[in-house]
């Protein structure tokens, strides 16, 4: 129970810290009508202007500060890997399904220009645990990362830069997945360059 308020007051704090606003793009909350109606998000916004070089320069100052004696690129890199340990799609929120497990993931550069994506699916007695590594090519893909979150359900999903398909699975919160898609669209700038 302690850590569970540990973990969500370092979320919060987090997020305060960097300033993380829902995405303008997203639909309203309390839209009505068919279920397969989606609220989507992008880390750009309405316009690409919004993360321009000086947002990035002060979003990475502040991660300076939250992530010391680290290079810019390993701040974002374990910015990204916090927000997704605090956003994991874990057993307690998968009411009513047959096997309600957690879905973890963690994020790496395996060389330059590519970004690796390890899924681990854990049942909830851990008797089981499947690993599944997924390499993302980085260059010549537009690095603003975008998110979809379904009108009903329990999560949300980040998109693959590449080609738009579902990459990571997390909680429904759009705060989070705003700021993890906000994080994740530097991390890709960076790894571009090289």
């Amino acid at each position: 129970m302690q850590s569970g308020f540990m973990q969500r007051l370092r979320r919060g704090l987090l997020l305060a810290l960097l300033g993380a606003a829902l995405p303008a793009t997203a639909a309203s909350e309390g839209a009505v009508g068919d279920e397969s109606q989606r609220e989507k998000g992008s880390a750009a916004g309405n316009s690409e202007a919004s993360l321009g070089s000086a947002e990035q320069e002060r979003y990475l100052a502040e991660l300076q500060r939250l992530y010391p004696r680290q290079s810019s690129r390993k701040a974002l890199l374990e910015h990204c890997n916090r927000l997704l340990e605090s956003y994991a799609l874990r057993a307690g929120y998968r009411v009513g399904e047959k096997q309600p497990d957690d879905l973890l993931y963690q994020l790496s550069v395996a060389r330059s220009g590519v970004l690796n994506v390890r899924e681990e699916t854990r049942s909830a007695d851990g008797s089981r645990v499947a690993v599944r590594n997924q390499a993302v090519e980085l260059f010549g893909v537009d690095p603003f990362v975008s998110y979809e979150c379904p009108n009903r359900g329990h999560s949300c999903q980040v998109l693959n830069p590449q080609d738009g398909t579902p990459l990571l699975t997390l909680v429904r919160d759009h705060t989070g997945v705003a700021e993890l898609a906000k994080a994740m669209t530097f991390l890709i700038r960076d790894l571009q360059k090289g």
